[in-house]
């Protein structure tokens, strides 16, 4: 029903953001991802998904349209309503959590509140089968499996694990490496690259 708003932050609070559009206040629940956009009485864009139930309908704003395709996946998987959908993405991007799915890394998905290790486990299982539903989704999910599986970078993810570091945290550094580099190399140039950020 709503493809997106647009007007005048009004209101931020804890997963909430208050968008003012011709006069009207449009409360969407949202991500600590997409409030770290966002700035008050600041002009910002929502892409929107109406949630309908028997009791409410509730609005859910995010900042990109990669994270509410991702929203969108995520909720098409059973036990997996939008609320924990949310946790989910204030704690992973949508890239982290395509990669997550690509190389079956349950302990980043537990990080959100609210997943425990069979509901992170039957998000992989469906997830892995059904994200050609959402093309946008489908493209990031490819990228993080490239990325996952070239050369010698699954070796050093496995031993950044070791470490304590998870395949969400690393990847956004390892994958700017040149992947055909010794594991030992890549863990090196990885740590230095997270310390710099």
């Amino acid at each position: 029903m709503y493809y997106s708003v647009r007007g005048n932050v009004i209101h931020l609070g804890q997963n909430i953001a208050v968008v003012e559009c011709g006069g009207v206040g449009y409360k969407c629940q949202t991500t600590i991802n997409t409030l770290k956009n966002l700035k008050l009485n600041a002009e910002a864009k929502l892409y929107t998904y109406l949630n309908v139930r028997e009791d409410a309908m509730e609005l859910f704003g995010f900042y990109t349209e990669e994270e509410l395709s991702a929203f969108k996946t995520l909720i098409g998987v059973s036990g997996v309503g939008p609320k924990v959908g949310i946790a989910i993405l204030s704690v992973l991007s949508p890239q982290q959590i395509a990669l997550a799915i690509a190389s079956d890394d349950l302990k980043s998905i537990t990080m959100a509140p609210g997943v425990g290790k069979k509901l992170a486990q039957r998000i992989v299982l469906e997830l892995k089968d059904k994200f050609k539903i959402n093309t946008n989704f489908e493209g990031v999910i490819k990228g993080a499996k490239t990325t996952a599986a070239v050369g010698n970078i699954p070796k050093a993810i496995e031993a950044l694990s070791v470490l304590g570091y998870t395949a969400a945290d690393v990847s956004p550094f390892i994958s700017t490496l040149d992947p055909n580099l010794p594991v030992e190399q890549l863990i090196g140039e990885t740590l230095k690259l997270m310390g710099r950020n």
